[in-house]
């Protein structure tokens, strides 16, 4: 997910801005679902993308790309 403003940052526990982690993977300093896999994490983001109103031709490319990238974040190595 592209984090291109502050309001889309996830917080550390002072509650400055991080700028690896979108708000909705990180607050306060932690992961807001620490025990989520990288398997649960591609089929949320899939799930997702799936909701949005987009031709599903570019759904299927967005899905297929973030399962590509998904591994190569920090949190997952």
């Amino acid at each position: 997910m592209p984090i291109e403003t502050a309001e889309i940052r996830g917080t550390e526990s002072d509650g400055t801005h991080n700028a690896e982690y979108c708000r909705y993977c990180y607050e306060n300093g932690a992961y807001t679902m620490p025990d989520l896999t990288l398997s649960e994490m591609k089929s949320l983001v899939g799930e997702q993308i799936g909701s949005m109103h987009l031709p599903p031709d570019l759904k299927d490319d967005l899905i297929d790309m973030s399962a590509k990238l998904l591994p190569g974040l920090k949190r997952w190595k």
